[in-house]
Parts: C-alpha cells; sequence; structure tokens
C-alpha cells in the first residue's frame, strides 16, 4: 500500500472521530462542564490513537519507513490537537455567549441568549439570569405604576385641597372687610371646610402607615353584627337626606378578632362610597355572615355597576368615579384604597363584583386566629 495513501486514511479516521465527537459533545450539553472536557479529552486521544492503530495493523505488510511513521503520526497529532481546540472552543464560546448576553442586560435591562448554552452550568446560569431579568422587569414596571399613581395623586390632593382653601381665603377675607353680614354661616362654612381639609389629612397619614407597614392594630373579639349596626345607625341622617334607604339584608352574629376602631373605618369608607355612588329613591343593602372559616361583610348598592375595565383599579390610590347624587361631593380616592390596606392589615381581603343593578363590596375577614401586629 502506497506510504501516502495510509497517511492519508489516518487523517482522515482522526477527523472521522473528531466529528463524531463534535456530535457526542453536543448531546452532553445538558451535563456537567466536567463531562464535556473530560469528552474534549478522550475524543482527543481516541482521535491520535486511531491514525496509531491504522499505522500498526498496516505497516508490517507495506513496511513503512520509520520517517513516514513519524510524519503521519505527527499529522495526526496536529489534527487531533485541532479537534481537541475545536471542541473546547465549542465550550468557551457558550462562557463567552452568557458574558456578552451579560453585559447586553446590563445595557438593555433585558437578558436574552442566542443559543443554548453548551454546558448543564452556563444553561443553569443563564436561566437564572433570565428569571432575575424578568422580576427586575416586573419590578421596574411596579415602580413606575407607584410613581404614576403618585404623581396622579398629588395632582388630585392639590387640587382638591385647592377649593376649600380658596373658600377659607375668600371668607376670611369678608371677616377682615367687615361685609361678611351672617357670621354664624360664615364659621359654618369655615368649620366644615376645615373638617374636609383635616380628614384628607387624616385619610393621608393613614395610607402612608399602611403602605410603610407601621399600622399597629388592637385586636379583640368583637360581635361584627353590633359594628354594623353601629356604622349603620351613624348614616342613618345622611342616607335620609339623599333619599337612599340603608337595609340589612342578611345579618348573622359573628364574632372576629378586629381592630374595632379601624374596621369601623373600613365601614364608614364603603358605607360613604355607597351612598355617594347611589341614585336617589335606591337602597344599600348589607350582609354579615360567617362562610367557612371566614367573616364575611357585604355592601351591595344600585349604583348601575362599575366599567369591567375599571374592575381592576377600583382599590387604587386616587381611583374616583363620577357620582350618581347630586351635588355630592368627590372624595379624594383614598377610601377605598385606605378599607383595602386595614383589612389586608387584618390578614383578610376584600373584593368588589357588579350585581345586577349595581356593585357589591364584599369584605372577609378570618375567624380563626389572630391577623396583623397587635400591640
Amino acid at each position: 500500500m502506497n506510504p501516502a495513501l495510509v497517511a492519508l486514511i489516518a487523517v482522515c479516521e482522526s477527523a472521522g472521530v473528531g466529528l463524531i465527537g463534535a456530535v457526542v459533545l453536543r448531546a452532553l450539553r445538558r451535563y456537567s462542564v466536567d463531562v464535556s472536557l473530560v469528552a474534549v479529552v478522550v475524543i482527543t486521544v481516541c482521535a491520535l490513537n486511531a491514525s496509531t492503530i491504522t499505522l500498526v495493523l498496516v505497516g508490517p505488510s507495506v513496511q513503512l519507513p520509520v520517517s513516514t511513521i513519524l510524519a503521519v503520526n505527527s499529522a495526526a497529532g496536529l489534527v487531533s490537537i485541532g479537534i481537541g481546540l475545536l471542541l473546547g472552543r465549542s465550550v468557551v464560546r457558550g462562557s463567552r455567549q452568557l458574558a456578552d448576553a451579560t453585559r447586553a442586560f446590563a445595557r438593555n435591562q433585558r437578558f436574552r441568549l442566542a443559543e443554548d448554552p453548551p454546558t448543564a452550568e452556563l444553561a443553569e446560569l443563564a436561566e437564572e439570569l433570565r428569571r432575575t431579568s424578568d422580576k427586575l422587569a416586573e419590578s421596574r414596571a411596579r415602580e413606575q405604576a407607584i410613581e404614576a399613581s403618585r404623581r396622579q395623586l398629588v395632582a388630585w390632593i392639590s387640587h382638591d385641597l385647592r377649593s376649600p382653601l380658596a373658600r377659607l381665603r375668600a371668607m376670611t377675607e369678608s371677616l377682615e372687610d367687615g361685609v361678611a353680614e351672617d357670621l354664624p354661616h360664615y364659621c359654618r362654612k369655615i368649620r366644615g371646610d376645615a373638617d374636609r381639609l383635616t380628614g384628607m389629612v387624616d385619610d393621608l397619614f393613614e395610607l402612608s402607615q399602611l403602605q410603610s407597614g407601621t399600622l399597629r392594630l388592637t385586636l379583640r373579639e368583637v360581635a361584627l353584627d353590633d359594628l354594623v349596626s353601629d356604622a349603620v345607625a351613624d348614616f342613618d341622617d345622611l342616607a335620609g337626606k339623599r333619599g337612599i334607604e340603608l337595609r340589612p339584608n342578611r345579618v348573622e352574629p359573628v364574632t372576629a378578632a378586629v381592630d374595632d376602631r379601624m374596621m369601623t373605618r373600613v365601614l364608614t369608607n364603603l358605607l360613604s362610597n355607597a351612598l355617594q355612588y347611589s341614585p336617589t329613591g335606591t337602597a344599600v343593602t348589607l350582609d354579615v355572615r360567617a362562610e367557612r372559616g371566614w367573616a364575611v361583610i357585604a355592601i351591595s348598592d344600585r349604583c348601575g355597576g362599575i366599567p369591567r375595565e375599571n374592575l381592576g383599579s377600583v382599590f387604587d390610590v386616587g381611583w374616583r368615579g363620577a357620582p350618581r347624587t347630586p351635588g355630592a361631593e368627590r372624595g379624594g380616592g383614598l377610601g377605598l384604597s385606605i378599607a383595602q390596606g386595614v383589612v389586608r392589615a387584618h390578614r383578610g381581603h376584600v373584593s368588589v363584583r357588579n350585581v345586577p343593578g349595581g356593585c357589591c363590596f364584599e369584605v372577609r375577614l378570618p375567624l380563626a386566629g389572630v391577623g396583623g401586629r397587635s400591640e
């Protein structure tokens, strides 16, 4: 056999082993980098041994000179080294791709890897970076939403403060100039605007406590049916003036561990909201019941319902609808947010849904255990 042909066969065998090794290495990309490195070494050795075995089997029959054997071995060795470098480069390329994707992540705030990593460690690291990228994107979206809500709240509060402050200024100027003829009337107006401003400041303070987690609850066993009855009694006069009936529907004796002052605030906000958005001649109904480990307080009105696209925003800070009662003032958009925060501090939840002719706000409080933080 021609020595040149023997050398060509040996080199081709080494190259063939290298191609098989590339396929094997790709199949091992889900395994550890240790396995990939061992595979690179084994494939390189096998590529070199393939040519050596050919020389051992064919050499005696063709009586190859030593110089030819050394040349064939050298060529096969170079081919094997090249195969090892190429296979090793595929592993290193995965690391570089991951490094490039990480640098792009720092610039674009989004992690994207063009190809599958060649080893399990790199794949795990890439997946962790992808999850981190998604979490950061969600965090940025929440931060932007909170910032937009804060700016909207500041704009609404500034608008709501401007009206009573302007009235107070006008009335005090009238009193200073001596043109106020009905002094008791002016005093009542000033007192009303002062109370309104005080209520807005109290709402902002309570909302800040809820959002910062510093609200302290003093929990004790309270009969929720009595708490609801007291809240309804406080609104009887206002409901009568607006021609709206406050009607208990299903009130059962239910006891839960709550901060009665803060839960009264929740009921006050929900009842005030129901009266504000209900038209004259309708009724607001209340239910108190126990249901599968929860104390449920439901307040239903006939406001006409909330648009489906707004149902998810009702408890957002600053959300306000259009009042149905003529002459009713719009609130600062904090009442429902405060109610939700207080209920959550009790480890309960509050929801709203549309019912025929209106909507129903439902507060659920745990019957067993103590929720929130107490002093």
